[in-house]
């Protein structure tokens, strides 16, 4: 589906963006925890939304994993939780031996979004084809 969307955007003249998070703390979860993967030995992601949500695990723990994979070589089991009271909670739990280290970013109300929803839309005129994620949009 990507590249089918990558291939629309760019015969069209056109942008595109999949953003799996608005929230700008999630970009800075992510950069944590690639330089932590870096120097310690195992992770393990824990993902927590509201008990409507859908899909488990989300796009953004989806998301995160690739990321992660990317530093530590290998996938990471992703854990989904799903209760009433939530929102959207993601923790990156990384382990060496004798020490635990856990990278948390919480969205406690939706509004969160919103500075990363405002940002793309101003920006997405300017790219021709596809982006993946926010970050590249505070980049720019």
């Amino acid at each position: 589906k990507t590249a089918e969307i990558e291939k629309l955007a760019v015969a069209k003249g056109l942008g595109a963006a999949i953003v799996p998070n608005f929230s700008i703390g999630m970009v800075a979860l992510t950069k944590a925890a690639k330089v932590a993967a870096s120097i310690m030995t195992k992770a393990e992601i824990v993902e927590m939304h509201h008990d409507t949500k859908l899909d488990a695990p989300s796009g953004t723990a989806l998301r995160l994993k690739e990321e992660l994979k990317t530093v530590l070589g290998y996938d990471m089991p992703i854990h989904s939780v799903r209760l009433p009271g939530l929102v959207a909670h993601h923790e990156v739990l990384l382990g060496a031996p004798g020490q635990l280290l856990t990278i948390r970013h919480d969205t406690l109300d939706r509004q969160a979004f919103v500075p990363g929803i405002l940002l793309v839309t101003r920006k997405i005129r300017a790219v021709k084809g596809l982006i993946i994620g926010l970050e590249p949009f505070l980049e720019t």
